[in-house]
């Protein structure tokens, strides 16, 4: 059993590297469990463009080690492993990474969310080749180009609608001819003179070998398949908060499992565990966002355990 440190982060992305570099400043020597796979959703983007001080750009995974570097500097501490449960029921709070235990009395929890995949094996071989997941973040990069958009709720029509201000033309694919997109969405899509609706198509297969040039669709109700020129491929099949080993401890969104935190900071149901970052937030999901939101999450710790110094030294004072 290890010390009971002042803080633990739990995570190692935008959200989990800044909070680690604030609380680390404040001299609470954090412990940042940052996962086997640290950097997140980051680490396959290929060019950053829109994050503030990287006027030249950034290749994601290098933002993500000077976020590391920069933590490191002011005496944050890594594993470089998954924690496998924690039990917040009482302080100091409880994280094991397989049998190592580690003990905190407030805890960050900054571990993301995933995109949602297709699960094709050259969707993965071609991330950050022109294969993305988030429209805001590269759709610059397709301007005058001819971009496939897969999926047929809001988000699709959104990062369709949003991608069209750029490229010259935006192919929607999705598996049927109904969507769970809300109508005013579907109706905004469908009024835009660049974005043409391919139904009932499966992708089958991302093609190129060392940048996207194409996919290869199944039609759903006759088997045949076709393929369909591009230079650029969007999944937009939603995304999933990292939070399955919270969900028996933290209040949490119905059916999407993202964690709930208090009005305007990052408190969560339990005094001194914390949530920043995509974990918590479904709605903009950007770098910048989580940065500011692990920023709030080690202000929002750095003031909890002030307070618990104070009570416990007024507790210990004669009466």
């Amino acid at each position: 059993m290890s010390d009971v440190r002042n803080v633990i982060v739990i995570g190692g992305g935008p959200a989990g590297y800044t909070a680690a570099l604030y609380t680390a400043r404040a001299n609470l020597e954090p412990l940042v469990i940052e996962g086997f796979n640290w950097g997140g959703q980051l680490m396959i983007t290929s060019d950053v463009e829109n994050y503030p001080g990287y006027p030249d750009g950034v290749l994601g995974p290098t933002m993500m080690q000077d976020f590391r570097r920069q933590a490191e500097r002011f005496g944050a501490e890594f594993v470089t492993d998954d924690v496998t449960r924690v039990d917040f029921s009482e302080r100091p709070f409880k994280v094991w990474v397989g049998d190592d235990l580690y003990e905190a009395e407030a805890v960050i929890v900054a571990t993301g969310a995933s995109a949602r995949q297709l699960g094709l094996e050259s969707e993965q071989r071609l991330q950050g080749r022109g294969v993305s997941y988030c429209a805001t973040c590269d759709a610059s990069f397709f301007r005058g180009k001819v971009v496939v958009v897969v999926g047929g709720g809001d988000s699709a029509m959104e990062e369709a609608t949003f991608i069209s201000r750029f490229a010259s033309k935006v192919y929607l694919v999705h598996r049927r001819d109904e969507f769970r997109a809300s109508r005013i969405m579907v109706d905004r899509a469908r009024a835009d003179e660049k974005i043409e609706f391919v139904l009932n198509k499966v992708v089958e297969e991302v093609l190129g070998d060392t940048s996207v040039t194409g996919v290869r669709l199944r039609d759903t109700v006759t088997g045949e398949t076709s393929e369909l020129e591009t230079d650029g491929f969007f999944v937009a099949i939603g995304h999933d908060p990292n939070t399955a080993l919270f969900l028996d401890w933290l209040d949490h969104e119905p059916g999407t499992g993202y964690l709930l935190t208090k009005g305007k900071g990052t408190q969560t149901n339990i005094p001194g565990v914390f949530a920043a970052g995509d974990v918590q937030d479904h709605v903009y999901r950007q770098a910048v966002t989580a940065a500011g939101s692990g920023c709030a999450a080690a202000l929002d710790a750095e003031r909890f355990l002030a307070a618990e110094r104070q009570r416990r030294a007024s507790e210990a004072q004669p009466v």
